[in-house]
């Protein structure tokens, strides 16, 4: 058993668990006459402020949707609010409401470091052998309960509990819905918006300087970028589905990835409808245009992915390795500066000396 755990007043001679996840741990006491549970749940090593916890069961199935949690939040005035609310879609900010069992009492109470919810109720259908599920997260300055974290533990939280056998099962480690899109959305977006777009900027900006290559460059720039930016579409179509089926919802991140797919959109209107020929007029304003939102999108690009792996608090290798390649994009850029800066200086020698060659020879 867990060091951490202590005696709780309303569970004495209660069986416990250490759940597998979140420093968590349960006591509980089962009145097989009545159908009644007792219950103490106990998050470890919590906040004293400003963070919410909840313990859940769920009566129709595994999992978040129509889970029947009690709550405690920490308030701002520095008081600890417990109530419960019915789970119905993933967007929730754990309303206050009524369960679909009977509840007796629920309270909470935090000492030094434990964060702990009290709850008697009656047993759905009598039953003994229950889904539950358990979270934490953040509360923001307004007091809205901000979403859980997206990490390993915040998806693996829950399983199945007999109040009779005390038998507290782990989840199987199977990945649901909701993380295959997370995953892929992540993936596809990193791959598209993060990786190629700077790549085809980079070919782009310094491969055109050398006369050997001809044309090159450029199929080279556009069958990179029209790449990217179909996978980005892909990306975008995740992100949408997620927002609409699992309520995920992080609107700055959202915000830039509205933006980015109407910036790109519209580079590849004007790129390839309203491209003027190199000796016209207009085409000075052309390549201003395709400079800046250009630009502006590798800009918003890599600051999204970063939100993105912030928001799904994964591991953070993955940030540090994408760093790594915007680190490597850098310096390959400042490396092809210089080079291509040197080969234009030499290329303008090379014709200035031709051009005083002519005009020496010409009587």
């Amino acid at each position: 058993m867990n060091s951490n755990l202590i005696s709780f007043d309303k569970c004495l001679g209660s069986a416990c668990k250490d759940l597998a996840v979140l420093e968590s741990s349960l006591h509980w006491n089962y009145h097989p006459s009545s159908g009644t549970a007792d219950v103490a749940f106990n998050k470890a090593n919590a906040k004293d402020s400003s963070n919410w916890i909840s313990w859940a069961i769920n009566p129709t199935s595994k999992g978040m949707i129509g889970s029947q949690a009690f709550v405690a939040v920490h308030e701002s005035d520095g008081t600890i609010k417990a109530y419960t609310s019915p789970i119905t879609s993933y967007a929730t900010v754990l309303q206050e409401g009524t369960l679909t069992f009977k509840v007796y009492s629920v309270s909470a109470s935090y000492t030094s470091g434990h964060f702990i919810i009290f709850a008697t109720f009656q047993l759905p259908s009598n039953t003994t052998l229950v889904n539950h599920a358990w979270q934490e997260g953040l509360v923001s300055k307004d007091g809205t309960l901000m979403p859980h974290s997206f990490s390993s533990p915040n998806l693996h939280s829950f399983g199945t509990l007999d109040f009779v056998s005390g038998k507290v099962s782990e989840t199987s480690g199977k990945v649901d819905s909701r993380t295959t899109f997370r995953n892929v959305h992540a993936i596809l977006n990193t791959i598209s918006w993060g990786i190629m777009m700077p790549t085809g900027v980079i070919m782009a900006r310094y491969l055109k300087v050398f006369d050997g290559l001809g044309p090159t460059w450029f199929h080279l720039h556009r069958a990179c970028q029209s790449l990217a930016f179909l996978i980005g579409i892909a990306g975008f179509g995740t992100g949408l589905y997620m927002g609409n089926h699992h309520g995920v919802h992080h609107a700055p991140h959202r915000c830039v990835g509205i933006t980015l797919m109407c910036l790109a959109f519209a580079q590849v209107c004007v790129a390839v409808c309203l491209r003027p020929k190199k000796d016209h007029k207009c085409r000075i304003f052309w390549n201003v245009f395709h400079y800046i939102v250009g630009y502006a999108t590798i800009a918003l690009a890599i600051w999204n992915v970063l939100k993105g792996f912030d928001i799904l608090d994964a591991n953070k290798i993955w940030k540090k390795i994408y760093v790594g390649i915007i680190i490597s994009f850098a310096i390959v850029s400042v490396i092809m500066e210089v080079i291509t800066w040197i080969w234009m200086c030499n290329k303008k020698m090379i014709k200035s000396e031709k051009q005083g060659d002519t005009s020496q020879q010409q009587p």
